[in-house]
Parts: C-alpha cells; sequence; structure tokens
C-alpha cells in the first residue's frame, strides 16, 4: 500500500504542472500562451524549465502535455500545438508527412535504464543481448544460466521475469529498440526499430510512469524507462554492458561520453551504443520539434517570437543547469551553438524572426 500511494504522489506531482500552467492564465487577456505536447522521457526536466521560464517571464504561459513522442508529432503536424516533443528525430517519412520542413532543438541528454524489482537485490548487470532475449521471450526466469554467468555471487531467483513495455507511440521505445537492433541481430530480425512494437512477450504501460509503475508493484520485473523516473521512485537499474566491454550506470559522465561525437548541423543525431569506453549505451538526445517557418493558419509573428523565446531559455545557461540537477545531462558547447544557429533560421514568411526582435542568444 505504502509503494502505491508513493507512486500515485508521484503521478500526482508529475503532471500538476500542466494544472498549474492553465491557472495562471486565467482573467489575464495579456499573457502570451506557448502549448506543447510529446515525450514523457524529458517531462521532469520540463516540468521545471518550463515553471522557471514563466517566473522569469511573467506575461507567458507554458502548457505541456506528456502524451508520448508519437501524440507529440501528431500535435504539431495538426497544428493543435506550438511545439512538438519527441525522443527520437523525424524520420523520412514523417519529414514528408509534416507538410512543411521541420527543426529540431536539442534540449538535453537522459539514459534509459532498466529498472527491475528483485526482492533483495540492488545490483545486477546485463547485456543488450540478454535484454533482446528477455523481451523476445527467449530468456524466462531471472536464474537463467546466462544472466548468472555475468552475475558471480548475486542470488538470481527461480521467478518469472516480467518485462514491460509501452503501450504508446514512444521516443523512448524507438532508441531502445534501436539499441538491441545494433547489439542484437535476431532483435534487428525480427522487431527492428520503431516507435510502437508488436511486442512477444510482457506487459504493456503508457508512459514512462506507466511502466515505472507496473515495475515498482511488481516482483520479477524489468522495464525501460529514464532514468529519473527510476530515481524519483528509487528503483534499482541495472548496469549494462557498453561497447568497450564494460558495465555502466548512467550518470551524468557516462552520458556526456555518448555524446563525445561531431553532431550534424540540422541536430538529428543518436549517441546510442557510443563506442567511448567510459559511455553508457542507452544514452540519448531529446528534442523539441517547431515549423521552420512560423507563418502558417493564422500564426502571427509575435507568436514565432514567443516560441523563439522559449527555445532559447531552455539551452541558456539557467536552462542547462536545471538538467544537471535532476539527472538529465546538459547539452555540449557544440550542441548548444547548432541549436542556435538552428533557432536563426527560424523565420515568418521568409522573413528571420530574430531580425525583427530584440532577443539575445
Amino acid at each position: 500500500m505504502r509503494k502505491l500511494f508513493t507512486f500515485l504522489l508521484f503521478l500526482n506531482l508529475l503532471y500538476s504542472c500542466n494544472n498549474i500552467n492553465s491557472n495562471q492564465g486565467v482573467g489575464n487577456s495579456s499573457r502570451s500562451s506557448i502549448s506543447g505536447a510529446g515525450a514523457t522521457f524529458p517531462y521532469p526536466y520540463y516540468n521545471i524549465i518550463f515553471r522557471d521560464f514563466m517566473q522569469a517571464n511573467p506575461n507567458y504561459t507554458v502548457n505541456y502535455g506528456a502524451i508520448g513522442s508519437g501524440g507529440g508529432i501528431r500535435s504539431l503536424r495538426d497544428h493543435s500545438v506550438d511545439f512538438g516533443a519527441s525522443d527520437a528525430f523525424l524520420n523520412q517519412k514523417e519529414i514528408e508527412s509534416m507538410n512543411a520542413e521541420v527543426i529540431h532543438i536539442a534540449t538535453c541528454m537522459g539514459g534509459i535504464v532498466m529498472a527491475y524489482t528483485l526482492e533483495g537485490i540492488d545490483s545486477l548487470k546485463l547485456t543488450g543481448e540478454l535484454i533482446s532475449d528477455i523481451y523476445l521471450g527467449k530468456i524466462e526466469k531471472w536464474n537463467d544460466r546466462k544472466i548468472v554467468a555475468i552475475n558471480p555471487g548475486v542470488n538470481l531467483p527461480d521467478l518469472k521475469i516480467t518485462p514491460v513495455y509501452r503501450s504508446d507511440g514512444s521516443g523512448t521505445t524507438f532508441n531502445f529498440s534501436e539499441y538491441l537492433s545494433i547489439v542484437s541481430k535476431e532483435w534487428n530480425d525480427t522487431m527492428g526499430v520503431g516507435k510502437s512494437l508488436k511486442w512477444p512477450a510482457g506487459i504493456a504501460a503508457k508512459g514512462n510512469p506507466g511502466v515505472a509503475g507496473i515495475v515498482q508493484q511488481t516482483n520479477g520485473s524489468l522495464g525501460y524507462i529514464g532514468s529519473e523516473y527510476a530515481l524519483t521512485l528509487r528503483l534499482p537499474t541495472a548496469k549494462l554492458k557498453n561497447r568497450a566491454g564494460n558495465y555502466v550506470d548512467a550518470t551524468l559522465a557516462t552520458i556526456t561520453a555518448a555524446a563525445n561525437v561531431e553532431l550534424p548541423d540540422d541536430m538529428r543525431a543518436t549517441i546510442t551504443d557510443s563506442d567511448d569506453p567510459n559511455a553508457y549505451p542507452l544514452s540519448l538526445f531529446t528534442w523539441l520539434l517547431v515549423y521552420k517557418d512560423q507563418k502558417y493558419d493564422n500564426r502571427t509573428i509575435e507568436e514565432g517570437e514567443d516560441l523563439i523565446k522559449l527555445l532559447q531559455y531552455v539551452i541558456s545557461p539557467e536552462g542547462q543547469k536545471v538538467a544537471a540537477q535532476i539527472n538529465y545531462a546538459p547539452l555540449s558547447e557544440q550542441a548548444i551553438e547548432k541549436n542556435r544557429n538552428l533557432i536563426n533560421e527560424i523565420n515568418y514568411g521568409g522573413i528571420a524572426i530574430l531580425d525583427n526582435a530584440n532577443y539575445s542568444n
């Protein structure tokens, strides 16, 4: 009962930001409202940074719906929000479906952890191949000889493994399946990479909070979630074997090491399974998605200016320091500079918005 109460309290705190934001706009028609929807993975970060932005800019309201990356992309495509949010960059098919150019503004980096509940066990190692076999239904017990072999001295029980996966379209699932496709040929051949998959084994849950909740409540369970969710609910997580053969936890240092690569100008980059010997293998960027040309539907240039103001705050030193405080990794200077260049390209009918606004980069 105590665990259930803790989880319900966590959900209440997690989603309270939306209600607070909505109430702040009531009775003040002079407020500028910015809306977004999408990924649940970075929601703890967005919850704080959007609140801080509103405190620094009292005439603004930011409303964000954590509905999953797939939902965020659809919402932006349908023009029902000012920005979408995704843990997976748009693929070619999605780019074509947007009907106009979309730019990706990376906001922070994070790690997807393998959280588990095993009574009496707080230390565990896993490899990508083992995780693949578990989610394919090939490994069914915690005391399987392959798991035991890399966990000497750990008294693994004769207990059924309950893998937990996302039921909604998810950038977290995309990155998780991308990692497994890299390390497991069988996974790549049978499951592939995607935001939504047809899972052969396990229990479905909606959003990172849903997966975290089932893992917390189910002895023998294993689930992939954002590291901040595991930290908040005090769930143990497995060390993962990286490409160099080292078993590492998801920390600021190991996630940052994964991003020690040359980034493309459009910031559509994957840092999964980095070859850096210190890297955490399930590291990722997460992005805010916006239309490059803000002149669509009945939008005004002022709405484009408001959106740019928010984007600039997110990549500012004030915004980035929040990431490190809650178990996300701040962006590198290289990533911030490329973000600035992308923000400079945002226009209104071909006219660069920043040429007509007094914002500093």
